[in-house]
């Protein structure tokens, strides 16, 4: 029985496919972002909001 997983060290992984290996790890909160990508996550935080408490008002005023 073979190891399917057992790889080589030139073959790509999943981990491997759009990043730079060479580049320093940064994680999210240190990633940068621009004031748009806040703008959209504002708007989708309020309509998660509107979501979640609206629904349940609508119900009850019917």
């Amino acid at each position: 029985m073979t190891d399917d997983s057992e790889q080589s060290a030139d073959q790509d992984t999943g981990a491997d496919v759009g990043h730079d290996l060479e580049a320093e790890r940064t994680t999210a909160p240190m990633s940068d972002y621009s004031s748009r990508a806040v703008l959209i996550g504002t708007i989708v935080a309020l309509v998660g909001a509107a979501i979640v408490f609206g629904i349940p008002v609508l119900a009850v005023g019917v």
